[in-house]
């Protein structure tokens, strides 16, 4: 494929890479994305997903809120792909020095990726909004109506919904890892999601790649771009069990 070769060579030269990932690359292992023509906007509901996965709407509808976050966001079986499981080898390798991940379904980790920085946190993890206490996404899973903690309280997913803000301390962990970068490969996001999508003016260096299926709007300034599954770009990736 067009591209891999130069995308091989730059990783053999590179010692600090950061991946910056969005919904394109947990859609191979089969978790629905929200702007692709498959995606949850194409789908119909009462509410559009982006209304639904609002603030707002979890603290006034919560039940309803939990009726789609059970049906299409808790993915459970869902396995690690090429893309993750690549990532997670050069990881090992001592090549990628971080993921900043837009996802929220844990298969990073699942794949063995260590340094895991979520942007929008993850539906592995909940907790009573009363007392504090953790409850993992099988709990979730197997309760209906609003998950409620032994204390009483409201069980809060730990997401990031729109009108909520970011963890700064993850925000600022993925700005300094995207400013020491010598090489920043992006894939499988729309660039469309701000803040997470401004992390790209971080980048100070010459190797920025692109990998997606559809065009972005930073097409035009990265310095090479891939079209294509990211699963398949990235399997081809030799790794050198050497290292640097």
């Amino acid at each position: 494929m067009e591209g891999v070769e130069q995308l091989q060579k730059w990783i053999d030269e590179s010692g600090y890479i950061v991946f910056f990932g969005g919904a394109g690359v947990s859609t191979e292992s089969g978790i629905p994305d929200f702007r692709s023509v498959d995606g949850l906007y194409h789908q119909k509901y009462d509410y559009p997903p982006e209304t639904i996965l609002s603030h707002t709407f979890y603290m006034h509808k919560t039940e309803e809120f939990y009726k789609f976050y059970r049906d299409k966001l808790l993915c459970e079986g869902a396995k690690p792909n090429a893309a993750h499981l690549k990532l997670a080898e050069l990881e090992m390798a001592g090549k990628l020095k971080a993921v900043v991940t837009q996802n929220i379904d844990g298969l990073h980790q699942a794949a063995g990726s260590k340094k895991v920085l979520e942007l929008h946190g993850s539906v592995l993890r909940n907790y009573c909004q009363k007392c504090g206490k953790f409850y993992d996404m099988s709990y979730i899973k197997e309760t209906t109506g609003v998950p409620t903690c032994e204390c009483g309280g409201n069980i809060k997913p730990d997401v990031v919904l729109y009108e909520e803000g970011l963890d700064q301390s993850i925000m600022q962990e993925s700005v300094s890892n995207i400013k020491n970068a010598d090489m920043l490969i992006i894939g499988g996001t729309s660039l469309a999601v701000y803040p997470a999508a401004g992390l790209i003016d971080y980048y100070r260096g010459k190797r920025l790649v692109l990998i997606n299926r559809d065009t972005t709007p930073m097409d035009g300034r990265a310095d090479l771009v891939i079209h294509g599954s990211i699963g398949e770009i990235l399997g081809q990736i030799k790794v050198n069990e050497n290292g640097i």
